[in-house]
């Protein structure tokens, strides 16, 4: 009886209405999976999966996931698909989707041509008349990515080049919205058309470099690698103990924020299984090392970067890039958006409105502050239990809240209250020692700031999405250290389960992969990256102050009339 259910083919109608209906509905490999069940269980939130309601999930559920995991998930099927799936907007997402009545009354003519045209490949305000008030998008292509040698020829010609036609824009669209128009058409020139037969082979040789990566051994971790690690680790550790004693206060807390910084990196190769490959052992690693050793929360993190990396840098949905107040890295933030993930309005007010116009100003202070944010964040996770509350996850808030009160104990009475004599002695170290990690925060940010916030649509594929939004960092070998692997961030985004020591070995083959599909690979000098995080930032600044002046000039013109 389960095989002859598993077997029912599904047409696309009876998935729309399912959908309605408020099923969660998923397609992994040609499976219909009905995920409801498995929403207060998922380990890293619900969000993620809700995100993939109404499309082919395939290679976000396969990259994330062990194949001990990807079996366990053939209990939820309930049917498959037959041929190639055109993916819908979710309904987290402000996808609309019709009930098996509505769908009943429309005639097989009408839905047939819906149907056929329905891609999704320009979900977008089809244009605008571009208004004075806004610079044109910058098209010179070296503004926009700097490439490898490896990277498609054509492809600086081609945008800088571009030309995009004022007359076809509707004079009905907003300048918001014929700038957002603009970005779109510019990304267009520069990837692979959005077709579903060009994307389908995208994917298609993603999957093989996916097999050559498992074929070479690249997702067997180098534990050697991680002995170097420890050693560093203890030397750090060591040395902040014997500055302690020696009563160099306030130089101990350099060698404590190292520490802490090196250690993100091996919490954040443990919260996607990369070491173990082990749920429970590398879950154990990732919180013990941020709660109890860092006051942080790996289960916050979990929700958050899961949903970050499969809507990466998109404004409305990605937490990764909504610092609002501080930081705007679109146009779009302007226009009060609500953010799925805190499922709140990213409030354009007064205040944002100047803290915008600074923001390249104020970009690296307020990185040295980034740890406390994450305090803020983790404790908000724990304190109203946002995580899974059943399931294999149930336990992480409980052993994370003990986490919390070792730290605490160890760092805050112990080390600072108990250790350290004088106020402004005590305020110099938990400053320092906090402020040393912010090049973490600026390597995080660093991947994505500079990179496109458009959407493109429903057909775009997975791999073409992820090195359209995400940068690498060039960095000598020897500093590989330093940034922890995160100098990688388009390959880990594409495979993030590979140790970060096989990520150096892995850039190779992924070059070749974006030369044989056409997808330019980014990738700058740390120095170059963060100018160009810079100019992007202040970018949208300039646009900030355009945009209120001609607000101010409408306001004025209502007046006077």
């Amino acid at each position: 009886m389960a095989q002859q259910r598993k077997s029912r083919v599904f047409t696309r109608n009876e998935i729309e209405a399912l959908i309605a209906a408020g099923r969660s509905i998923v397609i992994v490999r040609g499976k219909v999976l009905k995920v409801d069940a498995w929403l207060p269980y998922h380990p890293g939130g619900d969000k993620a999966i809700r995100h993939m309601v109404g499309r082919d999930a395939t290679d976000e559920v396969e990259q994330f996931h062990s194949a001990e995991t990807l079996k366990f998930t053939e209990r939820y099927q309930i049917g498959r698909i037959e041929g190639l799936w055109t993916n819908f907007v979710p309904p987290i997402q402000g996808g609309k989707f019709r009930t098996q009545e509505e769908l009943d009354k429309i005639p097989d003519e009408e839905e047939n041509a819906i149907s056929s045209s329905d891609d999704g490949s320009d979900n977008t305000a089809s244009s605008a008349t571009e208004s004075p008030i806004f610079e044109p998008v910058e098209h010179d292509a070296s503004s926009l990515r700097k490439r490898t040698a490896t990277s498609r020829a054509s492809s600086a010609s081609s945008i800088s080049s571009v030309e995009l036609d004022d007359a076809s824009y509707s004079p009905k669209m907003t300048v918001l919205d014929a700038r957002t128009q603009k970005e779109i058409d510019v990304d267009k020139v520069a990837y692979p058309p959005l077709d579903p037969q060009t994307q389908a082979n995208i994917v298609q040789k993603y999957r093989e470099l996916q097999q050559r990566i498992e074929d070479e051994g690249l997702y067997n971790c180098n534990y050697t690698s991680y002995g170097i690690e420890g050693i560093r680790y203890s030397i750090a550790l060591a040395l902040f103990i014997y500055l302690l004693r020696s009563s160099w206060y306030i130089t101990s807390a350099f060698p404590l924020g190292f520490l802490w910084h090196q250690l993100s990196f091996l919490v954040h190769d443990a919260s996607h299984m990369g070491i173990t490959h082990d749920f429970f052992i590398d879950s154990t690693i990732a919180m013990f090392t941020a709660s109890y050793l860092g006051g942080l929360s790996a289960g916050w993190w979990k929700s958050n970067h899961n949903v970050h990396h499969i809507v990466t840098n998109s404004p409305e949905h990605d937490p990764d890039i909504e610092h609002m107040p501080f930081f705007a890295i679109s146009h779009r933030f302007f226009q009060n958006l609500f953010s799925t993930y805190y499922e709140r309005a990213m409030t354009y007010d007064a205040f944002a409105k100047f803290m915008i116009l600074y923001q390249n100003y104020t970009y690296y202070p307020i990185m040295l502050f980034g740890r406390f944010n994450l305090y803020r964040l983790g404790w908000a996770h724990l304190w109203f239990g946002l995580g899974p509350k059943k399931g294999i996850a149930w336990w992480f808030r409980w052993f994370e809240i003990v986490g919390q009160v070792v730290f605490w104990t160890w760092y805050g009475y112990g080390v600072v209250y108990k250790t350290i004599p004088g106020g402004w002695n005590r305020f110099w170290f938990v400053l320092i020692s906090h402020a040393v990690t912010a090049p973490l925060h600026v390597q995080i940010t660093l991947s994505h700031f500079a990179m496109s916030t458009a959407d493109l649509g429903v057909t775009e594929s997975f791999p073409q999405k992820m090195l359209r939004t995400t940068m690498d960092v060039d960095c000598p070998q020897w500093l590989d250290f330093f940034h922890g692997g995160l100098q990688f961030q388009a390959i880990h985004h594409l495979y993030p389960r590979i140790p970060r020591h096989n990520l150096r070995r892995t850039q190779k083959l992924v070059q070749d992969f974006c030369n044989e599909v056409d997808i330019p690979y980014a990738l700058y000098g740390f120095v170059d990256g963060n100018k160009v995080v810079i100019g992007k930032l202040r970018d949208v600044g300039r646009q900030a102050a355009i945009f209120a002046e001609c607000q101010r000039s409408i306001m004025e013109g209502a007046h006077s009339h």
